[in-house]
């Protein structure tokens, strides 16, 4: 469908955008950017709005080749009034070469949140914004526009999960804040988690001054409203925003713990309401706390092209089309009452369509839950599967996924996960005796996994050091600390180097580099790497 450009500006104008007063193609020269919009300066002559009227900062995320959403929170006096929220963006700091403004209404309706998805970004990769209110600025925010085709020669990627704010410190976020070359933060899911105080696992092992908002479990909308809030307060995790734009989906804890389609382990319909009411609450504030661009039925999974050298593919498999978990943690390798779908066959036929159709050097799918086989043998000679919430506990769907990959030559695929609380370098395998654990053929992908920010592994060394001793396609496994890893994209390789932290309490946060791990081109395994990847010489500076 075309559009006119009198129907571009009218709708340009309902969005409460300012169109772009460029002059016309003859004008300008063909072979670069078109000049730089002529645009309105911020004007306040009533009374200032309070100090800490952007408390909870600035961010950014879902970057595209021309467009960005850029988001704030304010916090007026009055909750009565809706307010008029200024915003704009440039090339520089000090934005004197401004390149989009206009001004968003915002209400109590959606908690005095800011979401503007910013079209017409032609000027560059590289852009500052800010917002105004009442005559108070908010902080200055740094964010980057995927690359074109011809641009992407080298991309970095910090990937993350599992932030729990009761247990310790944001170092992890803080430290990819200093980190100038990452064109995006992953956040693969529990962004925050539900419970309150008096739980999960032991309230003895939270940190006194890290208490929560609310102090219970969050069940209601203003519940979950005030805990996005509390999260967005911490210094650590606001500079990442401010500097970093993100691509987050939720995992299982931003609702409730081991959700699946129809309710929750840590939900009871009799004492919490009914499941779609707490569900439908969970997704309303997700969708105004987090810079995630909004669709009709605030559906999570999406892609983004990052130029021909990586297609970006973000699943969800926590509650979209999926069936309820075996109730068995541990449970036989041909068990017949496992469920079979983790995702629905839509988004199963939208992932195989990206899959299938990209034509980028590396796809690279943000996944929540473990992909990669858990197994360790029994003394009958049985094989024994561990963790029925991850793709292994799905059997019919995960051999589909993975056979499609095989049948269709898919090379080059990156699967990125969190939820497990710990680092793992894998290959992932179908199970059907297809691998060679010497050659390492037979492999359809790799998979990185992320450590907690904060939350603790659950997974006793004793059991890890099981799968590792009795599967040759996992190549690397730490529990014991938490942190991130870096995600280094080029043509011949990805490479994930895993920084992990000494503690994540009072005085330490220091990191070190534990691993590095790499798929080669063409190779649909791990290679263990000498050391990390150096930075990105050409990345922009960060934010002042």
């Amino acid at each position: 469908m075309g559009f006119s450009r009198r129907e571009i500006l009218k709708g340009m104008g309902a969005a409460g955008l300012t169109p772009l007063l460029v002059s016309g193609c003859g004008d300008s020269d063909a072979s670069g950017p078109p000049p730089l919009p002529e645009l309105p300066e911020y004007e306040h002559t009533g009374p200032l709005g309070p100090e800490n009227l952007f408390e909870h900062g600035v961010a950014s995320g879902d970057p595209l080749t021309d467009g960005v959403v850029i988001w704030t929170r304010v916090s007026p006096e009055s909750t009565s009034e809706p307010l008029e929220v200024w915003w704009e963006m440039a090339l520089d700091e000090g934005f004197e070469q401004r390149t989009a403004q206009g001004t968003f209404t915002t209400d109590i309706s959606r908690d005095f949140t800011v979401k503007v998805d910013v079209p017409g970004l032609v000027w560059g990769r590289n852009y500052y914004y800010r917002f105004a209110l009442q005559g108070r600025w908010s902080s200055i925010g740094r964010t980057r526009l995927a690359p074109l085709p011809n641009e992407a020669t080298k991309l970095r990627f910090g990937v993350c999960s599992c932030a729990n704010y009761g247990f310790g410190y944001f170092y992890g976020f803080g430290h990819m804040a200093a980190r100038s070359d990452l064109d995006a933060v992953l956040h693969l899911g529990d962004y925050f988690y539900e419970y309150g105080n008096d739980n999960y696992p032991d309230p003895d092992e939270q940190l006194p001054q890290r208490q929560l908002e609310p102090p219970h479990e969050t069940v209601t909308l203003d519940d979950y409203r005030i805990r996005y809030a509390l999260y967005r307060r911490d210094p650590d995790l606001q500079e990442c925003h401010r500097q970093h734009p993100f691509i987050v989906v939720w995992d299982d804890h931003e609702s409730a713990n081991n959700s699946w389609t129809g309710g929750a382990e840590n939900h009871d319909p009799e004492t919490e309401g009914p499941w779609e009411d707490r569900l439908a609450a969970a997704r309303q504030a997700f969708f105004e706390w987090i810079p995630i661009r909004d669709n009709p039925e605030r559906e999570l999974y999406r892609s983004f092209s990052y130029g021909d050298l990586a297609d970006v593919i973000m699943l969800d498999t926590r509650v979209e089309g999926r069936e309820q978990q075996f109730p068995s943690v541990v449970f036989v390798e041909d068990e017949p009452e496992l469920p079979e779908n983790i995702i629905s066959a839509e988004q199963e036929s939208w992932l195989k369509d990206q899959l299938v159709n990209s034509t980028a050097k590396w796809k690279i799918i943000g996944n929540q839950v473990v992909m990669s086989l858990w197994q360790f043998g029994l003394d009958d000679g049985s094989t024994a599967t561990v963790n029925s919430d991850q793709w292994n506990g799905y059997r019919v769907g995960r051999e589909r996924l993975l056979t499609f990959l095989r049948t269709n030559d898919i090379r080059n695929t990156v699967v990125v996960t969190g939820d497990v609380h710990s680092s793992w370098a894998m290959d992932v395998t179908i199970g059907d005796g297809s691998y060679n654990p010497e050659t390492r053929e037979g492999a359809v992908a790799v998979e990185f996994v992320a450590p907690g920010i904060t939350s603790p592994s659950d997974l006793p060394q004793s059991l890890i050091d099981s799968f590792v001793a009795e599967s040759p396609h996992i190549r690397y496994a730490e529990s014991g600390r938490r942190g991130y890893f870096v995600l280094d994209v080029q043509a011949d390789k990805v490479q994930a180097d895993w920084y992990l932290l000494d503690g994540i309490g009072p005085d330490q946060g220091t990191e070190t580099l534990d691993a590095s791990w790499a798929a080669l081109d063409g190779q649909s395994y791990t290679m263990e790497m000498s050391g990390a990847e150096l930075p990105n010489e050409d990345a922009p500076p960060l934010a002042s």
